[in-house]
């Protein structure tokens, strides 16, 4: 989104001592990412005990975390071809984890609105997430650039975190299913975005197929 590309630049000028530390520190990028999934595992299991504004706050500052392992491994020079597929590979978990547990969360707690569509949408937003991701994998996988769209994951984490951590489970959960199913759709549209434009960029290139 415009928003963020907006902000990316004054962010990462705000978390650059963090990173000058941790390199100083001889801190390794795939120990940062792991730090952030299990991170992201722990708000998942807040959720799912209805603990809803913790799992956002968690969910945020795991989001942080998460934009310090690549700019850790270019600074110290340790970017490898593993790192990146172990920083995707667990982001693919987080993603999981936390719309696992906001379905946990919706199941069982005593007064939800919408309970069965709002459970059905988490299994839709999980879907939908790791379609996001896996259109863009394939598309590099093609020597195709794929970052297109209009939900990443850094918009899911914002948007869902932001809303747990001011709204948490008033409202009978609304604003929480609500959430949901903005960024299922999102995510959706996403993949639309991708597939067109990967058929866009490959419709004259005869060397790619299944």
């Amino acid at each position: 989104m415009k928003l963020l590309s907006t902000l990316e630049r004054p962010y990462y000028a705000m978390v650059r001592p963090t990173v000058g530390a941790l390199v100083r520190a001889g801190v390794r990028p795939n120990t940062i990412t792991t730090v952030g999934t299990l991170l992201v595992i722990v708000s998942a299991v807040a959720y799912g005990l209805g603990q809803v504004r913790l799992g956002g706050a968690l969910l945020l500052a795991s989001g942080i975390i998460d934009t310090l392992d690549g700019q850790v491994a270019r600074q110290s020079a340790q970017v490898t071809r593993f790192g990146a597929f172990y920083d995707s590979t667990l982001d693919r978990v987080g993603d999981g984890a936390t719309f696992i547990g906001i379905a946990v969360f919706l199941l069982n707690a005593p007064d939800v609105a919408w309970r069965l569509p709002a459970v059905i949408l988490c299994m839709v937003a999980i879907l939908s997430s790791l379609l996001v991701s896996y259109a863009r994998a394939r598309a590099e996988g093609l020597g195709i650039d794929c970052k297109v769209g209009i939900a990443q994951r850094a918009e899911r984490i914002l948007g869902l975190g932001l809303v747990s951590l001011v709204f948490g489970a008033a409202f009978r959960a609304q604003a929480l299913v609500l959430v949901v199913a903005l960024l299922a759709m999102a995510s959706i549209v996403t993949v639309v975005q991708r597939f067109v434009f990967v058929y866009r960029v490959a419709a004259g290139d005869s060397r790619i197929s299944d």
